[in-house]
């Protein structure tokens, strides 16, 4: 697994532990929603459908979304698909890890 994966995981296992990470449609859906959303990660395997789905409420919230490399086990939850950084610095932390290897991003406000 490349580098920038395995950075993107190791952040997202930091915001976890720091109780900065909502997972499941639910808990995601509801920080977007409720404006606590900075930024939303989908494992690389979610289907189509599901990938885009959140890509369109992103794109309408102004919200940024990455896709990593089995997400779930990263923030210790294998079968979550979907996950909403709450915090901006740990968002800031995993954009850069993704932007810095060429992960799968797409837009928000920046």
């Amino acid at each position: 697994m490349s580098d920038g994966q395995n950075g993107a995981r190791n952040a997202l296992g930091f915001a976890m532990k720091a109780g900065k990470v909502a997972s499941g449609d639910f808990a995601v859906d509801k920080a977007l929603k409720s404006g606590r959303a900075r930024l939303i990660v989908i494992d690389a395997d979610a289907s189509e459908n599901t990938k885009k789905r959140w890509r369109d409420a992103c794109s309408y919230r102004g919200i940024p979304l990455v896709t990593v490399r089995d997400m779930g086990l990263a923030i210790g939850k294998s079968a979550r698909i979907v996950a909403a950084i709450t915090d901006e610095g740990f968002s800031a932390m995993l954009l850069r890890n993704c932007s810095e290897n060429n992960a799968d991003y797409y837009g928000g406000e920046e």
